[in-house]
């Protein structure tokens, strides 16, 4: 089968998270990506550890951080800011279809490898700038770190325990969700982009931000602002709108219930053994139940407390209630649902052996992600992608010596 995007060529000149998940994306469905970095420092998550990639005889190379967004992509060490690299650099984006970059808004400009220069050399160049303001506005040469972002945006107010609870206060995510989210909306961008061109004939430029993003992920938070007029606060693991939609402890540690409707709470009662809560006025809705989750929550909590993790599980299964245990990472891995779905991809690696990367969620039927090699060392490719572009071996160390690659 053939690759969806096997066509398309991406220089990726991002780094950090949200550009990089973006053209690993575009890699998993096939693009040809050629990761342009630094000379002796490459991309800063190189260095993001530990823990480190070892290879078999335990000498620490990347950090794992690095592995999780540069998948399938075509390392080059270039330095643009001389002539000579920029030249080469130039000759790249002749052939281009996509380029994605996340340097400070006007940071290319002095290069001359900003989009309205670039646009003139490859009309047909698709340009993504990936920021952490946008392209505008009184913030736009701010530099922007997702949790800045998740801060300024909102995120970190919605998320975290009442300050009335022990250990109550803002806190950011445990994982960077919006350069992840950045990554996926400017995926998503660029493929709008490249269907266009389709129909014209002609790139333009994308301006993707991440304050944007976090401002439009606040989803029915924001709604509940805008329309309610209501300012969400922190409830913890728990849902402003749905009730019971939290943790909850049970005999052997604890587990979530998501209850999304009213059969779906009327079995959970039953399955408690408590079929009277479903009936009573103050919780038979989901608009009672969440005006009155100061009271139904403990009247649940002591039933929830006298059967274990499994029991629960077992009970939902049976029942037709959403409940799950919370794993940790570990256990992640070795439930039999993300085994059955082969979320675990292991990659062969030259230096490392087997290297274990997650699995794109992206299925397509009839042109599937192909997962091609692992990411690659600093400057791997270099040799190769200027030999395509039609320097022999001794243009190609003539520009080592000169520091350009």
């Amino acid at each position: 089968m053939t690759a969806a995007l096997q066509d398309i060529v991406v220089l990726d000149l991002s780094r950090i998270l949200a550009g990089p998940w973006s053209t690993q994306n575009l890699a998993d469905l096939g693009a040809d990506v050629i990761k342009v970095e630094r000379p002796g420092t490459g991309d800063d998550t190189r260095r993001w550890g530990p823990p480190f990639a070892t290879d078999p005889d335990g000498v620490a190379g990347d950090a794992a951080y690095f592995f999780c967004c540069n998948r399938g992509k075509r390392s080059i060490t270039l330095d643009f800011t001389v002539d000579a690299g920029r030249s080469v650099l130039l000759e790249l984006v002749k052939k281009a279809d996509i380029l994605v970059e996340n340097y400070k808004v006007g940071g290319l400009k002095k290069y001359g490898l900003d989009y309205d220069t670039l646009s003139q050399i490859n009309p047909r160049l698709i340009y993504c700038s990936v920021t952490g303001f946008g392209q505008s506005g009184p913030y736009a040469t701010r530099p922007g770190y997702d949790a800045l972002i998740q801060a300024m945006g909102g995120l970190m107010s919605i998320t975290g325990e009442s300050d009335d609870v022990p250990g109550g206060g803002p806190q950011k995510v445990g994982v960077a969700v919006v350069d992840i989210l950045t990554g996926l909306y400017a995926t998503s961008a660029i493929l709008a982009a490249l269907h266009q061109r389709g129909r014209t004939g002609k790139g333009q430029h994308i301006d993707v931000s991440l304050l944007d993003v976090q401002v439009a992920m606040l989803a029915n938070q924001a709604s509940n602002y805008l329309i309610g007029n209501q300012v969400p606060g922190r409830l913890g693991s728990a849902h402003p709108s749905i009730v019971p939609y939290q943790p909850f402890a049970c005999a052997d540690g604890h587990v979530m219930l998501a209850i999304g409707n009213d059969t779906q709470f009327a079995n959970l009662c039953l399955a408690a053994g408590c079929p009277d809560l479903a009936t009573d006025p103050r919780f038979a809705t989901n608009a009672q139940r969440v005006l009155n989750r100061d009271t139904l929550i403990p009247l649940l909590q002591q039933r929830m407390a006298c059967k274990t993790i499994d029991e629960w599980c077992d009970l939902g299964n049976r029942h037709g209630f959403p409940c799950g245990p919370i794993n940790t990472v570990d256990r992640v891995f070795e439930d039999e649902q993300v085994k059955a779905r082969q979320i675990r991809v292991d990659i062969d690696s030259a230096r490392y052996g087997k290297v274990a990367t997650v699995a794109s969620p992206m299925r397509l039927s009839d042109s599937p992600v192909q997962y091609k090699a692992p990411p690659p060392e600093l400057g791997e490719h270099t040799d190769d992608v200027l030999s395509e572009l039609g320097l022999d071996a001794a243009k190609i160390a003539e520009l080592r010596q000169m520091k350009a690659i």
